[in-house]
């Protein structure tokens, strides 16, 4: 009997909550209901589910705390936020308050599965050495020898290049926020030199892109940062 992943679509519109509860169902998922974030947080403690649909925008505790809450009383659940589309600051937020990622409204239901499929398989995969082997379409890093390849040959990094392609295929399918790069590839005080990023970003997708112009690979979260694409 195969085993059904369980999501639990937080919402406090009762047509939306409906109709994912619905489609989810539909698409093999078991799919529980909380129509605000304390109904949310009773329901984690009675069931055990794998990933978290959550409105950002609810009654009553609102859709950060709920997040917040939820990652303090059960670490590693993975939360997907639904946002308002092109609300940055709404998205940075999600993302500081401990969501996975997040899918703007109205939102396509093969982007959104594709969103929970993604975290479910990274939450259950199995934990191995930190140095391990990524292969992403036609891009191979291996962190043991620091090599990048593409198409089984050798692409020559610079130190900052390597080091932001790593992070980002670490991450892949995630968002990675601008100033979460930046301190991670060149320190804590580094959090606003943006140019910095986009100048690497630049000299690595002229390096593993097949079309620097148009990448499939490194892709632009506008206002957030970048997401590695997954395979």
């Amino acid at each position: 009997m195969n085993h059904k992943s369980k999501v639990l679509v937080v919402e406090d519109d009762a047509g939306i909550r409906q109709s994912l509860f619905e489609t989810l169902g539909a698409l093999g998922f078991a799919v529980g209901e909380a129509h605000n974030g304390e109904e949310a947080l009773v329901q984690l403690r009675m069931v055990s589910y794998d990933a978290v649909l959550l409105d950002i925008n609810m009654p009553g505790m609102g859709g950060k705390e709920t997040c917040r809450r939820i990652c303090q009383t059960f670490p590693g659940l993975p939360i997907i936020m639904l946002t308002v589309r092109d609300d940055e600051e709404d998205i940075v937020e999600s993302l500081d308050s401990g969501a996975f990622d997040y899918v703007t409204k109205p939102f396509q239901i093969r982007e959104l599965t594709a969103r929970v499929r993604s975290v479910i398989r990274r939450r259950h995969a199995p934990m191995g050495e930190p140095d391990l082997i990524s292969i992403v379409g036609d891009i191979t890093l291996d962190a043991n020898r620091r090599l990048v390849e593409k198409k089984g040959e050798q692409i020559h990094l610079a130190p900052k290049e390597y080091e932001t392609l790593r992070c980002l295929m670490e991450h892949s399918g995630r968002p990675v926020k601008h100033e979460n790069l930046l301190r991670s590839i060149w320190g804590p005080s580094y959090s606003n030199e943006r140019e910095y990023l986009r100048v690497v970003i630049n000299q690595l997708r002229k390096k593993i892109e097949d079309d620097p112009a148009h990448p499939v690979y490194i892709l632009t979260e506008s206002h957030i940062g970048y997401r590695f694409r997954e395979e």
